[in-house]
């Protein structure tokens, strides 16, 4: 039964694919809705960060992935006037298409929870949920990387690279403007 259940979502899955609605059938939660989930009754607060030269070469020497770009989407979550924490868009290629992740962190800079907001690749590749947990709780760390405190995915080498290389890079990024005084 299980595997007649798959069959049918695959095919359901390649159907829209061909009809040109493939990117609808890997859309995770939408932003509003993971943000939601993260922070609750918090006000949320969208905003486009420029970092500078020298901050792109802080983050990438800090994350030991390149940085992406220096445009950074964030999240600022607040409640009674205090941060409770930050969210940022990733979006990277995993193969040949776009991975959009949002990496939400509590005010301290811990990743609280990953969200996959889009998934252009076939979904047999996209990580599944209990994998994104071993996330939570961790800080830019060196021991944070696969085959060290992240477990491999089977199959799915390529999504496990992407993820934990945007998780570096947010959290990076989000100690060099906390270090610059701008994630408040």
């Amino acid at each position: 039964m299980h595997r007649a259940m798959t069959v049918r979502l695959v095919a359901v899955g390649f159907g829209l694919w061909v009809l040109g609605l493939g990117p609808l059938a890997a859309q995770g939660l939408s932003r509003e809705e993971a943000l939601a989930a993260v922070y609750g009754n918090a006000q949320v607060r969208a905003e486009r960060v420029f970092l500078t030269p020298g901050q792109l070469q802080q983050v990438a020497a800090r994350a030991g992935v390149d940085s992406a770009s220096a445009l950074v989407a964030r999240y600022l979550a607040t409640r009674n006037g205090e941060t409770v924490g930050r969210a940022y868009v990733d979006t990277h290629t995993v193969r040949t298409k776009r991975d959009s992740l949002l990496i939400s962190l509590d005010a301290q800079g811990r990743v609280l929870r990953i969200d996959v907001t889009a998934f252009l690749e076939p979904l047999e590749f996209m990580a599944p949920e209990p994998w994104l947990d071993q996330y939570r709780g961790h800080a830019l760390e060196d021991d944070l990387g696969i085959d060290r405190a992240i477990r491999p995915i089977a199959g799915a080498t390529l999504t496990a690279r992407a993820t934990n290389g945007a998780v570096r890079r947010v959290l990076a990024i989000d100690e060099v403007l906390r270090g610059a005084g701008d994630a408040q």
